[in-house]
């Protein structure tokens, strides 16, 4: 019986500790959170311990009597600077691997993040991916699954999903092994912070300022974090994925990301059909809008207005409706999508929302967003 209590327990001992991590930060900070547990245990062993015996060995029922002294200079001097020597000797590493976090220089590649409520832009600055640029939202199942309410039936969403609920997204991070990677963060709206445990630090996301910090990564794998900053409604479901490839599988990546790009601005070019323009509008409303306008199109009013039956979107003039999802509206949480996506997801989304819930507002051309930007 008392194995079938302790059984979970021990399983999950190792959550009460700082993860080791996977780069040579994490490690050091790693081994000086060791180091500095053990110091302070040894102190509370010492303390508490002469504390116990003091009080069991000079208790009153044994005829104790309370020595009566004032000031001892030898003692004064002993425990001032035994506190200060256990100080230093912590502070000279800890200080050694602070100056080691901050310093980006000799970087081989620079990755521009920039937050947004609610997802993640990356920019490859240079480096062989340079000009690579996409968004990172959490994955379109799991913001599908939360949104119709199935994060209600948690066995259903273990089933599907697993442990990497609400934790996946739809453009990871990529980056190689082996390589000093060094990262500019800022933000678009609000304060957010990127923070990837196994990397060792976190850094903030704020809006007109620029953080730096850097890591290197040796060992291929998939390394997940969060939005450390509350930052909004919808601050729970901005996930990070970090994707480490090897040099050949990165360079791989690379090519693809290049295609795909090539891709887009030749589909950028031709006419699309109504029909296809909706289907693909349905997935990247369901990304970017659903969170605030919901996936019913009702909204929250007066934060987020209802898109169902508004006048805008059944105008015959669909320039006041680009206007307005490629440029937002200053002093209103509606963002501006103009540098988030491409013309064919911007003239896709906008049919959908034409064209949907009851509206009747006609078809938006890619055509018809690169005339507006």
């Amino acid at each position: 019986m008392l194995a079938l209590v302790t059984g979970p327990v021990l399983a999950d001992w190792g959550l009460l500790n700082m993860r080791e991590g996977v780069t040579s930060t994490s490690h050091a900070v790693h081994d000086l959170h060791m180091i500095i547990l053990w110091v302070c245990v040894a102190i509370g062993i010492v303390v508490f311990g002469a504390m116990i015996y003091a009080m069991f060995r000079h208790r009153k029922s044994k005829g104790s009597v309370a020595a009566q002294f004032h000031e001892s200079t030898t003692m004064e001097v002993i425990w001032t600077i035994i506190p200060i020597m256990i100080l230093v000797s912590m502070a000279i590493p800890a200080t050694k691997t602070l100056l080691a976090m901050e310093d980006t220089g000799e970087a081989d590649m620079t990755i521009k993040v920039t937050g947004i409520q609610w997802k993640w832009k990356y920019d490859y600055i240079d480096g062989e991916a340079a000009g690579i640029s996409f968004i990172s939202s959490l994955h379109p199942d799991h913001n599908s699954a939360r949104l119709l309410g199935a994060s209600r039936d948690t066995d259903v969403l273990r089933k599907q999903f697993g442990d990497t609920y609400l934790r996946e997204v739809d453009n990871p991070l990529v980056i190689p092994t082996g390589k000093k990677v060094r990262f500019l963060f800022t933000a678009a709206d609000v304060i957010h912070s990127w923070w990837v445990p196994d990397l060792g630090w976190k850094k903030d996301a704020i809006p007109g300022f620029v953080n730096e910090s850097w890591t290197r990564v040796d060992k291929p794998g998939i390394y997940r974090g969060k939005c450390a900053e509350l930052c909004g409604k919808d601050h729970g479901f901005m996930p990070i994925v970090v994707v480490a490839m090897a040099s050949d599988d990165y360079e791989a990546w690379v090519a693809q990301q290049k295609g795909s790009a090539e891709q887009a601005a030749a589909a950028a070019d031709k006419t699309w059909s109504k029909e296809d323009l909706i289907a693909r509008g349905q997935d990247v409303y369901r990304t970017n809008c659903a969170a605030c306008h919901q996936v019913n199109g009702k909204g929250l009013p007066p934060a987020f207005p209802a898109l169902a039956g508004n006048a805008i979107l059944n105008d015959g003039d669909a320039s006041r409706h680009i206007e307005t999802v490629m440029n937002g509206r200053p002093g209103t949480a509606m963002a501006a999508y103009r540098g988030l996506l491409n013309d064919v997801d911007l003239a896709a989304v906008i049919t959908y929302e034409r064209n949907t819930w009851g509206n009747d507002g006609g078809v938006v051309q890619p055509a018809d967003i690169k005339v507006a930007r």
